[in-house]
């Protein structure tokens, strides 16, 4: 049941992670539209915050600052807002709930990171707390799959692998600790445009599966062997449509990553290092490149959507 009354003037803070996929094996477009995925996700230390208040019934408002805010909606495409009228809706009992949202960006817009599910996962856990709505974890990712297929692992968190169209999510037999530096490309990619490129690079696909030897890497622990089986069928197509991205991917690789990848559709290059040493040389050497916008450094596997304060 929802609380016809606010409990606190205060309100709750909620952060969500960016996602990287280890792996991203597409299959050929389903009838509706969709492609069949077969992913593992691995979240990273890369954060968006979600702030929720207490608004007049039926108000839903949204502000955002901070990374990329020139490019985010604020109207009702916004997966935050989108979150919190689904769940008024559906669990919000006889009571008329409203809300503030205040969203404080770190995830780049449209960079293969997942930063509107982050948003979108964040904004459920925190108007669920908000409004005393008690829903079980499972509950809520399913409410989740139906605002987007990330939605579900932003609030799972971890390592998971993904199927369906990537809303099916279960955690991952893995072990260890991951160094990522994180190159931000000069300009978005369209996800709808990645896979449109995909289905004309790739006519006929084989139907998706997980590669065994990226689970076995994960089960070992070992960067290294984790490193060689990263893997992700919408590379060529990002490359194809941002051919500067291959310049970074090579330069990274040279410079000691043990491995890199297009994160998603791109065009976020992901670089799994050895040890945090290693990602801070390789975040100075990269930036002193000039061939991506920002160099960040990340660790992963995080925990998903979570209240903090």
């Amino acid at each position: 049941m929802a609380s016809p009354l606010p409990p606190s003037p205060v309100g709750v803070h909620v952060r969500a992670p960016a996602k990287i996929n280890l792996a991203l094996k597409v299959g050929a477009p389903r009838p509706d539209g969709y492609h069949p995925l077969a992913t593992v996700y691995h979240a990273v230390s890369l954060y968006d915050d979600v702030h929720a208040e207490w608004a007049e019934p039926d108000e839903f408002e949204l502000a955002v600052s901070g990374e990329g805010v020139e490019d985010v909606p604020v109207d009702d495409t916004n997966l935050a807002l989108r979150a919190a009228r689904l769940l008024a809706r559906v669990h919000g009992g006889q009571d008329r709930l409203g809300v503030r949202l205040t969203i404080r960006k770190a995830i780049p817009v449209a960079a293969g990171l997942a930063g509107g599910s982050a948003d979108g996962a964040a904004a459920l856990l925190a108007c669920a707390t908000l409004w005393d709505i008690d829903l079980a974890p499972e509950v809520l990712r399913h409410l989740g799959a139906e605002l987007g297929s990330d939605v579900p692992f932003a609030l799972l968190g971890g390592t998971a692998v993904g199927g369906g169209r990537g809303e099916d999510v279960a955690p991952a037999l893995a072990r260890g600790s991951y160094h990522w530096v994180l190159a931000f490309g000069h300009q978005g990619l369209s996800t709808p445009e990645v896979y449109r490129r995909f289905d004309q690079l790739v006519p006929d696909p084989t139907p998706p599966e997980v590669p065994p030897d990226l689970m076995n890497a994960l089960r070992g622990g070992d960067p290294y062997e984790l490193g060689a089986a990263l893997t992700n069928d919408l590379q060529p197509a990002a490359l194809t449509l941002r051919p500067a991205l291959r310049r970074v991917l090579d330069t990274g690789l040279e410079l000691g990553a043990v491995g890199a990848v297009v994160s998603g559709s791109g065009p976020t290059c992901a670089f799994l290092v050895e040890d945090e040493e290693d990602a801070v040389d390789l975040v100075v050497a990269l930036s002193a490149e000039g061939i991506a916008r920002k160099v960040l450094r990340a660790t992963g596997p995080v925990v998903g959507a979570r209240v903090v304060g």
